[in-house]
Formats: structure tokens, sequence, C-alpha cells
């Protein structure tokens, strides 16, 4: 690669992440403006806009609401998860890859196709009301994907001698995985809860379709969007990426990722 190319890929790659990343700045930004106007210049720096959302209480109901449902979602998932992938990898069977891809189905079709599918089992089918327990359920079936995943690919390279040694000397299934398996494994599984909690917080579509009355963070800065825009939004954004990066760089330090 020559220097005028090398040069050539910078600038397009710096354009990438100007446009991606630009943004997310500026939504940060905004939150510390003192100005009542989200456009620039802007009026000065001024936490007044947290001071707002702190002295909202549909702002602490939305953040309960999230909270309610991403603790949940982030156990069951990472509990049912860990137990497909375990199971999976451990058959060592053709089966074991293409039974992995059907249950990653639900985070490659798109989230409205989802949304719509869930309501009509809620609505139609199951005739169960909408609510938290729909949300948390729907969530489970987007983020479980995501940790068999995760745990199947630490699985990849586990060393089955010591497991079968551990049942070789009289320890049960559940002795063997919890003393022999999870000890090993237990970075992964962090990780892949900690991801499955930043998804559910920041889920939005399967949120706004399930939830029925009631609001998450995300599903209420829409509902501030549509009726005016001021930096108590930007707040609120930037709330949900500072908590959603934190858990995604967390997940990244737990499964000790190198890039």
């Amino acid at each position: 690669m020559t220097r005028a190319s090398g040069f050539l890929w910078f600038v397009v790659l710096a354009l990438f992440a100007g446009f991606m990343l630009g943004p997310l700045v500026l939504v940060v930004l905004f939150s510390f403006n003192d100005g009542a106007l989200v456009s620039f210049p802007m009026g000065g720096f001024t936490l007044r806009w947290y001071a707002v959302l702190a002295g909202t209480p549909e702002f602490w109901n939305a953040l309960s609401n999230s909270l309610l449902i991403a603790l949940p979602v982030a156990f069951l998932s990472t509990v049912t998860g860990t137990m497909t992938a375990f199971a999976l990898v451990q058959w060592r069977s053709r089966l074991a890859f293409p039974l992995l891809t059907m249950l990653s189905v639900p985070i490659m079709i798109p989230p409205l196709v989802v949304a719509i599918g869930l309501v009509v089992l809620y609505v139609r089918w199951l005739s169960v009301p909408l609510g938290l327990p729909a949300v948390i359920a729907g969530h489970v079936l987007v983020t479980q994907p995501f940790v068999a995943l995760v745990v199947a690919a630490r699985m990849a390279t586990f060393d089955y001698t010591c497991l079968d040694a551990a049942r070789d000397l009289g320890a049960s299934s559940a002795q063997a995985f919890f003393k022999v398996v999870l000890p090993q494994i237990r970075a992964a599984v962090i990780g892949a809860a900690l991801i499955a909690f930043a998804i559910s917080l920041d889920e939005f579509i399967v949120t706004v379709f399930t939830i029925g009355s009631g609001n998450t963070l995300s599903t209420f800065v829409w509902g501030k969007m549509r009726t005016a825009l001021d930096p108590s939004i930007n707040a609120i954004a930037t709330v949900i990426l500072v908590t959603t990066v934190g858990s995604a760089a967390l997940a990244l330090r737990a499964t000790r990722y190198r890039g």
C-alpha cells in the first residue's frame, strides 16, 4: 500500500468515524447547554437539565421500569443462553451449529417484524395482557442469542478432559458444571450478561409494541421528542449512552476481548 492510498483510507475512515460519532458527541455536548435551544452558539455550561430530570417523576418511573425489565432480562437470558450453549457445544455434532443458527434468527430479522409477531402471539394466540412481563419475554427472545453465541465461542476452546475427570471421580452433572465448567467460563458469562443488560436497556421497537401503558427510558425519550425538543432529552440520551456503553465496555473487559 502506497503512502497516498494509505492517507486516502485514513481520510475515509476519519469521515466515517465523524459521521457515526459526531451526533453522539453533540447529544452529550448539548445536554450541558445552558440555553433552551439546541443550536450553536451554546449559552454556556450547566447541569440544569440533569436537575430537571431529577425533579421529574416520569423520568424516575421510566428509569424504574427500564431496570425492572433489564435486570430480569439479563438474568434469564444469561441462564437460558448459557445452558443452551453448553448443551449444543457438548453435543459436538453436525446439528449443533444449525441449531445455534436457528436460535439466532430473532437477531437476524428486522426488530419490527419481531415486535409485530410478539403482539400477535400475546394478543391473538395467548391472550396475554401487554405490560412489563410481555416486554421481558420479548427482550429475552432478542438477547438470548447474543448470550448463547458469546458462551458458545468460549466453550469452543474449553478443555473437556477436566469435565470428564470430574465425572469419573463421581461428580454429578450439576456439580461438574458449577465446580469445573462455570469457574472457567465465568468471565464470558458475566460479559454476556452485561451485553444482554445493555441491549435490553436500549431496546425501543419491541418495547413500544409490547409495553402497553407506561414508559421505559427509550419510550420516554420518544414521547418527549414528539411534543417538544429541549436539552433535557439530550440529558436522558446521555444517561442511556453512558449506561449502555459502560455495560458494553465492562462486558468486553470481562470477556478479555482483544479486538
